[in-house]
């Protein structure tokens, strides 16, 4: 038993072994799960290169019941531009073969698919072009079947998927009409580079182009996907930085429901703004203005990028002219030599599929193969050899060159990559292995000039140099829209000269050959200020009216500027003018008419003083103490006078001598008159039997009585002029918009002490005349004196409410006009009824008929 035992053990033991054997080479080989995915478009080469292109815009929709494996997906609409950016990097490919320059002894090979506009399908046949062909393989196997880097011809949703999918494996992604700014982030993905400008840059210049034109109020469109969202949100942050709004700001999707184009419609019908800025791919334009062209809304500016800015079949498709005089941003203009007769000789194609290339053919030349004419009687039949020269589509449209020449520049990029990682000079070295990382370190590194004498290099965010040229919807006779280029952007130059426009005449929207207006608010001209609507943005605003005294120079002032104090604003509140110095002016009437008040009464004076010289031995002169007259007149005189230095431009020295003279002059009067009135009552008490009075106030008295009166207030002026004397002052307060030039007071206390002293007087010489009201009328002034005191008090009396309250240069003239009055009542009271005796009645100017007057009668 034993004996058995040891041959089974043995035998189980072989057996087992085999069967970890079998396994272990099992699982060593690598088996692709699904169907595979064939590229439409391929060749057989030493390195491989990939191409994800849109040949098909759409895919037929299909239920899916989760019963049965869902059917690979059936692409429609076919795309001219997939098969133009296909033939632009076979071009690119068989002119690096046929070099012996770049890659000598290597060829490329490729592999193309197509993503059907699915951003789904676009993972699926980029995971395809970065897998092995066959079934299962061995991971030893080192043959190179799988492409090495990969032309993403997507827009950016889809190159983002991709990117997102391939970027962890390094494998590098050219793009050339992904524009997202979101592709420039390289922590996210690490592996796309591009040839054609980040939206970052397109962005910031369409809101300077949008600046440039003094639109400041603008509608936004924007697809709803990655290009259209960050592009626009770059672009609203500019516009707000530079002072833009947005009226509104709407996204839309091809695929999105009629209601939501209506919405859209209406928002712009409702709408105050003029100029749309758009961030729309070619498909979802067209829903936009064929909605548009049905409520017949015409005469919008737009403003394009360069994802149809630049299209010929978005021009075509626009048959209502909505989109007349657009203008826009697109990479600058290109050309390659040999690259457009390669793209239009489309015999090559036939390689393809032969469904691919019979529905390609068909299109293109507008005819079916008799083989499927069966339902289509109405088309001729294609004979196979028809002459793309004879047609005119959007295949045969060359506008896009560019767009083709980013192609061009990619697989250039990726074939200097494997040149210097070959270490390529006549011939290369076939045994480098090859791994993605590698290559994309190289194409990050990469810096070429092509045969155009364009340089090639990305930056530290895989994106090219940021140009691009200005384009014009020009309308031309025959209806055909002329791509006009007017200007530049460069965003490597510095901000104030990036944007550059040429000095062409612009057609704009309606044809008009006026920029357009879109502003929420008309600018607010000098001399207003902005106040923003309450609930509406920074654009929306009223212009009111700068304040008095406060100006706005410039136009959309957000403040007004106060004048300096000897500045006022003018009528228009856009300048500060120099206030007018107003001052009482011997050239102005009111001015001329105190001057001749005060010439007339120093004239007046004099004259009364010569009459009472020349008649000075008579009684009525010798009366009353002819000196004290002659001394009252002289006093007069300077009062009269005094008032002139008030008037004319206010100084230093006119201040104070102002209102010392005056002061001075009129304490002179006052006490002459109060000297008059005690010589009155003296005469009559001295006339008393037994009184000697006269004797304690002669003519020395007198003299010093009228010297003592006047040194008290010469004493208070010098106080006054010591301590704080007047000075010349410019009043603002009064007015606002003149300067009153005037004497400031200096000390209150002063000027009212020295009118306090006059007023002083003048009572007391009111009140002693008052007393002598009833002598003996022969002998009697004192009521020319009394009533001349009360003229005089009335006038100061009533001149402190009139001076306070009067403004300006009338408060000068209230004070002259004060002392005026005061000297002609002294002058006329107390002189003019003397001059009447002495000249009109001279028989009763006699000692006689004075001493006889008043005596008591005789009974």
């Amino acid at each position: 038993m034993s004996t058995q035992t040891q041959p089974e053990k043995g035998l189980a033991l072989l057996q087992l072994l085999l069967v970890i054997s079998f396994s272990q080479a099992e699982e060593a080989v690598c088996r692709r799960r699904g169907d595979p995915e064939n590229p439409l478009l391929s060749k057989d080469g030493d390195i491989m290169l990939g191409g994800v292109f849109a040949f098909h815009r759409r895919w037929k929709a299909k239920q899916d019941t989760y019963m049965h494996k869902p059917k690979p997906l059936q692409c429609t609409s076919l795309n001219f531009r997939g098969f133009q950016y296909a033939q632009a990097m076979l071009f690119a490919i068989e002119e690096i073969n046929n070099s012996t320059h770049i890659l000598p002894g290597i060829s490329l090979g490729y592999k193309i698919y197509d993503v059907c506009g699915s951003i789904a399908r676009g993972v699926r046949v980029a995971l395809a072009s970065v897998t092995r062909d066959e079934v299962a393989f061995a991971p030893s196997d080192t043959t190179c079947t799988q492409v090495q880097a990969n032309m993403v011809g997507t827009s950016s949703s889809p190159g983002m998927a991709i990117s997102t999918v391939l970027g962890p494996f390094h494998i590098p992604l050219i793009g050339h009409i992904a524009t997202c700014a979101c592709l420039s982030d390289k922590t996210k993905h690490p592996s796309f580079l591009r040839t054609i400008p980040s939206d970052y840059y397109q962005s910031r210049a369409l809101a300077q182009l949008v600046k440039s034109f003094g639109w400041t109020w603008v509608g936004a469109i924007r697809t709803n996907d990655d290009y259209g969202n960050n592009g626009m949100a770059t672009f609203i942050e500019t516009a707000q930085q530079l002072g833009i709004c947005l009226e509104y700001s709407v996204s839309v999707f091809g695929t999105d429901p009629p209601d939501k184009i209506q919405q859209i419609v209406d928002i712009i019908k409702a709408s105050t703004s003029k100029v749309i800025v758009t961030f729309l791919l070619p498909t979802d334009l067209y829903v936009i203005i064929e909605k548009l062209s049905h409520h017949n809304l015409t005469g919008y500016q737009w403003v394009g990028t360069e994802s149809w800015i630049f299209d010929f079949q978005t021009a075509a498709r626009d048959r209502h002219h909505i989109l007349d005089g657009a203008i826009g941003l697109f990479i600058p203009s290109a050309h390659v030599s040999g690259m457009r007769e390669f793209i239009l000789d489309v015999k090559p194609l036939n390689s393809s599929s032969n469904v691919l290339f019979t529905e390609f053919w068909e299109k293109l030349f507008s005819c079916k193969f008799k083989q499927l004419k069966s339902s289509t009687n109405n088309q001729r039949a294609c004979t196979g050899h028809e002459d793309v020269t004879e047609v005119q589509n959007t295949y045969t449209d060359m506008t896009l060159m560019p767009l083709f020449y980013n192609v061009y520049k990619g697989v250039y990029a990726m074939a200097y990559a494997l040149h210097n990682i070959l270490s390529c000079n006549e011939t290369c070295n076939n045994k480098v292995q090859l791994d993605p990382f590698t290559i994309l370190q190289h194409i990050r590194k990469i810096q070429f000039t092509t045969k155009e004498g364009d340089e090639v290099y990305f930056n530290e965010n895989g994106d090219p140099a940021a140009k691009y040229e200005i384009i014009n919807w020009q309308p031309t006779e025959n209806g055909i829209v002329d791509f006009v280029r007017v200007g530049l952007y460069d965003a490597s130059l510095p901000a104030e000269k990036q944007l550059n426009l040429q000095n062409k005449s612009l057609i704009w929207a309606k044809n008009s050959l006026q920029v357009p207006l879109s502003v929420c608010s008309e600018k607010c001209l000098p001399g207003t200020r902005k106040v923003l609507q309450k609930g509406k943005p920074v654009c929306c605003f009223d212009c009111l009216i700068c304040a008095e005294g406060e100006i706005s120079n410039a136009t959309d002032s957000i403040t007004c500027v106060r004048c300096h104090p000897d500045f006022w604003s003018n009528e228009r509140r856009d300048a500060c003018v120099k206030k007018e110095a107003e001052f009482l002016s011997y050239e102005e009437i009111m001015g001329a008419l105190l001057t001749a008040a005060s010439l007339f009464g120093t004239c007046m004076t004099a004259v009364v003083a010569f009459i009472f010289f020349r008649y000075r031995q008579t009684p009525v002169v010798r009366a009353n103490n002819s000196e004290l007259s002659f001394l009252l007149l002289f006093s007069l005189t300077l009062c009269f006078l005094c008032s002139l230095t008030f008037i004319g431009r206010p100084s230093e020295w006119s201040c104070m001598l102002r209102h010392t003279a005056f002061g001075i002059t009129f304490v002179l009067c006052i006490s002459c008159v109060l000297g008059k009135t005690i010589v009155v009552l003296m005469a009559f008490r001295a006339t008393l039997p037994g009184s000697d009075v006269m004797k304690w106030f002669g003519p020395a008295q007198q003299k010093l009585s009228v010297l003592g009166f006047t040194l008290i207030q010469v004493i208070i002026c010098i106080l006054w002029l010591t301590i704080s004397p007047p000075f010349p002052f410019k009043n603002f307060k009064t007015f606002k918009e003149k300067i009153i030039l005037e004497c400031a007071l200096g000390s209150a206390v002063g000027f009212w002490a020295v009118l306090g002293y006059i007023g002083l007087l003048a009572m007391l010489c009111f009140i002693l005349a008052f007393l002598a009201r009833k002598l003996p009328d022969n002998f009697n002034e004192a009521k020319f004196i009394t009533f001349s005191m009360l003229i005089f008090c009335a006038v100061w009396i009533t001149f402190i409410p009139a001076y306070v309250s009067s403004p300006g240069k009338f408060s000068v003239a209230v004070e002259i006009f004060a002392i005026l009055a005061s000297s002609f009542g002294l002058l006329i009271c107390i002189f003019i009824p003397k001059c009447y005796i002495i000249l009109l009645k001279p028989e009763t100017n006699t000692k006689k008929n004075m001493m006889g007057k008043g005596a008591p009668k005789s009974s």
